[in-house]
Order: structure tokens, then C-alpha cells, then sequence
């Protein structure tokens, strides 16, 4: 009966697939086509971490495709070029717009610059399109150009030079025409739509810099990506859906950062109110505004409320506001008393430590109420969900922003999800559905969720003990340390990082972990690369913030079909100063995993799903050959 039902649900499945491919001929045609791209050279995939709003950096990194735009230069041009033409020739590529007004009004924008710059491109362009498929390129080339450019990208020598005149004459009707600057805008656009296939980023698009919805407009438009939420993306995504614990914290973190910009111009959310109570309850003393003073008590009130609502976080000793004694300035944690670097605490009711007052509570709704409906920001959410996860296991990767919460003994730590204890790959699924769960539902359970996986010790965006109360109202630094999930020092070591990827299905030392969240503090000696190759972590520091302390601005990472590299990139100065000097980042390779054969599709995951429908193609063949099903002939 099972076997019957089988045979009769891959009859259907053939019958609709006959519709796309009606006849023999079309699945030969298919097969041969498939079998094809499996021999093409796998896609460079791109992977990038930590982003924190810094928009400039960001773009000149994707822009650049950290350095892989270089490097199919210098292979293509070789000693043909000087180092100062590659470099003028690149910032064209990353900035075709700007650099072309520069040459504008340099008055230097003869016909032998456009026809030079012109040649150039168009070599760099086909070489690149020699990795895909015809099929493919022609999608990739922006549709105003699309065939004039399909044309110039397979135009080769013959016996009588024919084509090549054919070329000529196709550039200097673009010149003759006017059109040059356009035509080298979306020339531009293809050699990095090609020179990177795919995207990988791995968390925290947003806060610390300004930038994060413009990074945002730019990921919606990219060709091919996913992300793995960070802990701030994951905050973001709870503030739109409505979680007041999550939109106090994203206030404070906007603001400790002087972001306004992106609060009230980006988002549409108006602090006035806020502003206004905060200055006629708080007092402009203690070294900090009263404004912050305000978003810091609405936020360890509503973060109580929640540790009240969820025992199973196991965050009690994080219920520190009825431990205050505002008369003697001190706060009991963990029975010792500490001072208070502030008294001034107007709303807090001994009595009732976590209730907000009638005011707060009314700011606290009119922020929900901007934090979502505000379209630009739920469409930006949305994106985040559709094309983003807890994890992502790709051609033998584990990609995840934070970790993978363990005890010290090695073994996976379980967590209480709802009446059911989880660990492990079970545990990072329950968060994936949960957070989903906030977002399409609105439930409050699911809610409480999102403030958890931003914050908590055993979220795996999270993964630490966050003393935001310590580092607000104590001076005495031994209470701001922030304990660390064991998943952190663990991973140093081979044997954890193998045990978390056969939790995940994968193959141990194939493949890497690909983490980002913390930063590599290469002042102090700490490297990217971890239990001999096994772990990577990419967060080197986008945050301006941060480059005191790590020394670079930042990681990125190429996987392509001769294998990976990691890049440390210098801090990026600024779009002026790259269109000035051509001054690209400066990044130093690290070439880890050099691919003894080079890679091809067939290796990839994109192969396994091919040969499954070339396996497909092949049963509708035989249904076509035995009769099963009918043939049918184009008209």
C-alpha cells in the first residue's frame, strides 16, 4: 500500500514537472544544460559580520568585494597597467558615478579615456563571465545595456577580424551617442554583481553606527545573500514587533552612540515625549542627561517584569532595583553592598520596584505603537526574516552569529523552551521558530523570547551574562565583568568545534564554524583562526568604537573555488578620499584553506540539488520512453 502511494505521488510530481519539460527533446536539452554548470567553477562566496551601521565602510568593502575586484585586475592586466592605473581603474569599478564628475571636472573626460576605460572594463567583465553559465551573465547585465553588453562579452578575434570591428564599432557609437557614462555605470555594476556570487552575512547590521537602514535599503537590492541574526538584529526585530523591553534597549543604545538620526529620520520615532518627562523628572547632575537616566529605569523595569513572567531564564540576580537603598546610595548584589554613582531615582516605588508609573507607561505605549508601524522599519524586519535564521549549514559550513550554548565539560547545555528542555542544534531550532513565532503572531511569550535572545547567557546570539546595570550605576569595575558561555573558550580546542559539527550534520574538519560577535583583539595577540582551522571568527571590528582595541577594522572572508582566504582590513577613511587617491582599504590576506584541486559546482550544495534534478529529469524521461506518460509537441 505504502510503495503504491509512493509510485502514485511520483507520477503526479512528473506530470507537472512534463509541463516545464513537455517532450524528450526538452529534457535532453535540460540534462545536457545541468550537467554543464556542475563543470563550471564554483561561486565566490563573500562573508561579512558586525556591521554596526558603519554604512561607508560597509559599502566600500561590498563595493570592493574585500579585494577580490583587485585581484581580478592585477591577474587580468599583469604589468599592462601601472599600479596608479589599476588603482584608477578599480575606484571606477567601486565608484563609477563619482569618479566619472571627478574626470569631468578635471576636464580630463576625452573620447580616449572613456574608449580606454571602456576596453578595460569590458575585458575585466568577460573575463569574470567565464565562470557561469550564458544564461546566468545574461540576468546578471542591468537590462538598459543588456544586449549591447551580451555581445561585447563574446566578441573574440576570427580569421577576419570581423568581430572585432564589430566591437570597435559598437564603442564608438556608445561614445558617439552620449551614453559612455551610463554604459560604464552598468558595466561597473556587473563586474561586482560577478566577482561575488553569493553573500553570507553573520549578524548585527544594526546600533553603534549611524548607518544600519541604509545598510538595509542596500541588502534589499543586493543580488544574493543571507544573514544569520546577531543579538542586536535580533533586538531590532523584537522593538518592530512590539516587545517594550526591546525598544527601551534600542533607544539606549541608539543614544549612547548619539544615533538620533536614525531613530527619528530613518525610522520615524519621535523622542520628544520622552525627552520632555525626562528633563522635568530627572535632575542634570551625576555626569549623565536625564534623558538616559530615564531610558535606563524604564529599562530595568521592564526587563523585570519579564524575569518575573519567565523563572526558567534563571535571571534572577538580574533583579537589582529592589536592592537599592536610594537614602544610603548603594545597591546589595549578591549580599555585598556597593555604592551608587546616583541617587536620583524619582519614579522608583520601593514597594512596587518594577511598576511603571501613569507617565511611563504612556511613553512606553506610544513607542510600541511607532516601533510598529513605522513602514520603512517592518519592511527592513520582514527582509531580515526572509532572508535570514538562527544558523545556516552551506557547503559544509556552519555559519551562526554567537555560539552554541555548552557546560564546561564539552556537552551541550539544555535550556527550558517552554515546558520542553532542548540543547544543541534542537535548541538553536526552538529560537529560530520562536522568533518567528514574535513576528507573524505577536504573542507575548514569544516576545519575552526575543528580549531573552538579545540578553540572556544561554541565548546563542547572546551568550554572556550583560551587566547593564553595573556598567550604568557602579564605578567599581570588578562588578561590570560579563561571564562568557564556556562555547567560547571550548572552541579553541578541535574536539568541541568536531562535536558541534556533527550536531549539525556535518562533516568534522571539512568544513569551518564561521562565527562573528566577538571581537578579535589582535593588539592583545588573538587570532581569527581557532583549533587548527576548525572555528573563524570574522567580527574584527566594523565599529569604529572598536578599533582602538582590536587594531584592525575588521574581518571578512572569500570562499571561492581555489579555497578561502581571510582578510584583516585597515580602518576605511572615507568615499572622498578613495575618489581622491584612489585609496583602496588595505587589507592582508590570509590564505588558510588552499583547495588542492580547484572547486566546482559539483562540490557544492547547489551540485547536490542539481544531480537531484538531473535524476528527476532522467525518471521523466523514462515515463516519456515507456509511455506513461504523454509527449507533447511546440507548436
Amino acid at each position: 500500500m505504502v510503495a503504491q502511494e509512493r509510485t502514485e505521488q511520483t507520477l503526479k510530481y512528473l506530470t507537472l514537472l512534463s509541463h516545464q519539460f513537455p517532450n524528450q527533446q526538452a529534457v535532453f536539452t535540460e540534462i545536457i544544460n545541468l550537467q554543464a554548470i556542475l563543470n563550471l567553477p564554483k561561486g565566490t562566496e563573500h562573508f561579512m559580520s558586525d556591521l554596526h551601521g558603519e554604512y561607508e565602510a560597509f559599502m566600500h568593502i561590498l563595493n570592493n568585494c574585500s579585494g577580490v575586484v583587485r585581484e581580478h585586475v592585477d591577474e587580468i592586466f599583469g604589468d599592462e597597467l601601472t599600479s596608479e592605473q589599476k588603482g584608477e581603474l578599480c575606484t571606477l569599478i567601486y565608484y563609477p558615478s563619482e569618479k566619472i564628475a571627478r574626470v569631468r571636472a578635471a576636464r580630463l573626460d576625452s573620447p580616449s579615456w572613456y574608449k580606454e576605460n571602456l576596453d578595460n572594463l569590458i575585458q575585466i567583465a568577460r573575463a569574470l563571465s567565464s565562470r557561469y553559465t550564458r544564461s546566468k551573465v545574461r540576468k546578471a547585465i542591468p537590462h538598459d545595456y543588456a544586449y549591447i553588453i551580451d555581445e561585447l562579452l563574446h566578441t573574440h578575434p576570427d580569421e577576419n577580424n570581423y568581430r572585432v570591428r564589430y566591437h570597435e564599432r559598437i564603442i564608438d557609437s556608445i561614445l558617439e551617442t552620449a551614453s559612455a557614462d551610463d554604459f560604464i555605470r552598468s558595466l561597473s555594476a556587473l563586474i561586482k554583481r560577478l566577482a561575488v556570487d553569493h553573500l553570507h552575512l553573520v549578524g548585527d547590521v544594526f546600533d553603534r553606527g549611524g548607518g544600519a537602514a541604509k545598510i538595509m535599503d542596500s541588502l534589499m537590492e543586493y543580488h544574493s545573500l543571507d544573514i544569520q541574526w546577531g543579538n542586536h538584529d535580533i533586538l531590532w526585530m523584537g522593538a518592530a514587533a512590539g516587545e517594550p523591553a526591546c525598544i527601551v534597549s534600542v533607544l539606549r543604545n541608539n543614544l549612547r552612540y548619539d544615533n538620533y538620526e536614525i531613530l527619528e529620520n530613518d525610522y520615524g520615532i519621535s523622542l520628544r515625549e520622552l525627552v520632555a518627562f525626562a528633563d522635568r523628572t530627572y535632575r542634570e547632575d551625576d555626569g549623565r542627561s536625564p534623558l538616559i537616566k530615564a531610558i535606563n529605569v524604564l529599562l530595568f523595569k521592564l526587563e523585570g517584569q519579564i524575569i518575573a513572567r519567565h523563572p526558567e531564564f534563571d535571571m534572577e540576580d538580574r533583579l537589582l532595583l529592589d536592592k537599592i537603598d536610594v537614602d544610603r546610595g548603594t545597591v546589595s548584589i549578591a549580599g555585598t553592598e556597593h555604592a551608587l554613582n546616583t541617587r536620583d531615582f524619582p519614579t522608583l516605588d520601593p514597594a512596587h520596584p518594577y511598576r511603571l508609573t501613569e507617565d511611563e507607561q504612556r511613553i512606553v505605549d506610544k513607542l510600541v505603537y511607532e516601533f510598529t508601524s513605522d513602514d520603512r522599519l517592518s519592511r527592513h524586519v520582514e527582509f531580515l526574516y526572509s532572508h535570514g535564521s538562527i544558523y545556516l549549514a552551506r557547503n559544509g559550513n556552519l555559519l551562526f552569529h554567537g555560539c552554541v550554548p555548552m557546560n564546561e565539560d564539552g556537552t551541550f547545555s539544555s535550556m527550558n523552551c517552554m515546558g520542553t528542555w532542548r540543547a544543541g542544534k534542537d535548541y538553536l531550532d526552538f529560537c529560530d521558530r520562536i522568533a518567528r513565532k514574535a513576528w507573524r503572531d505577536r504573542d507575548q511569550e514569544a516576545l519575552d523570547w526575543m528580549w531573552y535572545l538579545w540578553i540572556g547567557f544561554k541565548s546563542p546570539i547572546s551568550g554572556r551574562v550583560v551587566k547593564t546595570f553595573e556598567r550604568s550605576y557602579i564605578d567599581d569595575r570588578s562588578t561590570w565583568e560579563e561571564p562568557m558561555d564556556p562555547y567560547f573558550e571550548l572552541t579553541h580546542d578541535i574536539y568541541a568545534c568536531d562535536a558541534i559539527m556533527r550536531e549539525f550534520g556535518l562533516m568534522p574538519g571539512y568544513g569551518h564554524i564561521i562565527n562573528g560577535h566577538t571581537p578579535v583583539k589582535t593588539k592583545k595577540g588573538e587570532q581569527p583562526i581557532r583549533a587548527d582551522g576548525r572555528l573563524l571568527v570574522i567580527d574584527g571590528g566594523f565599529c569604529q568604537a572598536y578599533h582602538p582595541k582590536t587594531g584592525i577594522a575588521g574581518y571578512t572572508l572569500i570562499s571561492s573555488s581555489r579555497g578561502m582566504r581571510l582578510k584583516a582590513h585597515e580602518a576605511f577613511k572615507s568615499v572622498e578620499e578613495a575618489l581622491t587617491r584612489n585609496a583602496d582599504i588595505q587589507s592582508e590576506t590570509n590564505r588558510f584553506d588552499v583547495a588542492t584541486r580547484r572547486l566546482m559546482v559539483s562540490d557544492t550544495d547547489t551540485g547536490e540539488v542539481i544531480r537531484g534534478q538531473i535524476n528527476d529529469l532522467r525518471l521523466l524521461l523514462d515515463a516519456y520512453r515507456n509511455g506513461t506518460i504523454a509527449e507533447r509537441r511546440l507548436r
